[in-house]
C-alpha cells in the first residue's frame, strides 16, 4: 500500500507537463516525485484516442509497479480526455488528478466576453471536451483553435539556443507557429468583441508565453492548469492522509536529488536540456526507460 513517503507519479507525452511538475513541487516542496515523459510517442495531440488510452494505461501499471506512486497527475490534456474516466475505473484506490482546458477559470476573469482557447486537436476535438464547451456555450462567445505541430516544436526547441530576447516572433519554429495561429483567431485587447483571455490549453504552451504575448499584447490574460492541479493534487492526497510530513517530523528526508526523478522513453537529452532550462534541475536526475 502506498505511503505517505512514496512518490507522487506525473506523465505527460513529452517535456509539457514539466510546467505542472513545476506547480507541483512549488505547492509540495516535501514530496517525491516521478516524472515520465512518453517522448518516444509524442504527441498524443495527433493521435487516435485508442492508441493514447493504451500508452496511458501502460505508463499508470509502470508507475504503480516499479515506482509504488501514492498519486497520479495525468499532466496531459489529450491523455486526459482519452483515458481518465478508464484509470479511474481500473484503479479507484488511487488518487487521480487530471487536466482539462481551464475554460471555466477563464470564465471568471474574462470582462468582454469574449475567449479563446488553444490546444491540440485531440484535445479540442474529443467528446469531452466538446461537453465541457456545450455546458458553458451561453456563458461566453469562444473562439477554439487547434495548433497542429506547436507541442511538438516546442519538445524540439529545447535543443536549441534561446532567441535573442529582441528577435522577432517569426524567428523561430515556435514563434512562426504561434503567429499563425493567434492570427487565424482574431483580434485579441480589453475593447468590445475582442478576446481578453486566451486558454493555453495544452501543458507545452506555458514555454511560449514569450511569444503569444508578443502577439496578443499586455492586457491579455494567459490561463493555465499549472497551480489548479496542484493545489487539487494536495487536497486529494490530505483527505487521504498521504501527504508528506516536513522534514523535520520524519526520519528520513527526500530533500535533495532524490526528491525528483525525470524519466523518459525518448533521447535522455531533451529531458536534461528541458528540466535545465525550465526548472534549473540538474541533468543526472533524468534518465532513459521502457515502458511497453
Amino acid at each position: 500500500m502506498p505511503q505517505a513517503s512514496s512518490p507522487i507519479g506525473v506523465f505527460d507525452s513529452g517535456v509539457g507537463g514539466l510546467s505542472v511538475l513545476r506547480a507541483l513541487l512549488a505547492a509540495m516542496p516535501h514530496e517525491r516525485f516521478v516524472y515520465l515523459a512518453d517522448s518516444a510517442n509524442a504527441p498524443y495531440g495527433e493521435r487516435g484516442d485508442a492508441f493514447v488510452a493504451a500508452r496511458t494505461h501502460a505508463i499508470t501499471e509502470y508507475l504503480c509497479q516499479q515506482h509504488h506512486i501514492k498519486a497520479l497527475v495525468v499532466a496531459c490534456n489529450t491523455a486526459t480526455a482519452a483515458a481518465i474516466h478508464e484509470v479511474r475505473s481500473s484503479h479507484p484506490e488511487l488518487p487521480l488528478v487530471g487536466l482539462e482546458p481551464a475554460v471555466k477559470p477563464a470564465l471568471a476573469v474574462t470582462k468582454t466576453g469574449h475567449v479563446g482557447v488553444i490546444g491540440t486537436r485531440g484535445t479540442l476535438t474529443s467528446a469531452k471536451f466538446g461537453k465541457l464547451m456545450a455546458s458553458l456555450a451561453d456563458q461566453a462567445h469562444f473562439v477554439v483553435q487547434p495548433c497542429d505541430g506547436l507541442a511538438h516544436a516546442i519538445e524540439r526547441s529545447v535543443a536549441l539556443p534561446a532567441a535573442a530576447p529582441d528577435s522577432p516572433v517569426h524567428a523561430t519554429e515556435t514563434g512562426a507557429l504561434c503567429e499563425r495561429y493567434v492570427q487565424a483567431m482574431g483580434s485579441f485587447g480589453t475593447g468590445p468583441g475582442q478576446m481578453d483571455t486566451l486558454v493555453l490549453g495544452c501543458t507545452h504552451y506555458i514555454f511560449v508565453a514569450h511569444e503569444l504575448r508578443a502577439l496578443v499584447g499586455p492586457d491579455v490574460q494567459f490561463i493555465e492548469t499549472g497551480e489548479p492541479v496542484a493545489r487539487q493534487t494536495r487536497r486529494l492526497l490530505e483527505a487521504a492522509g498521504l501527504l508528506a510530513l516536513p522534514p523535520s517530523e520524519q526520519p528520513t528526508s527526500p530533500e535533495g536529488p532524490e526528491s525528483v526523478q525525470l524519466l523518459t522513453t525518448g533521447p535522455v537529452a531533451m529531458m536534461q536540456a528541458a528540466a535545465q532550462r525550465w526548472l534549473n534541475l540538474p541533468a543526472r536526475l533524468c534518465q532513459s526507460v521502457s515502458v511497453p
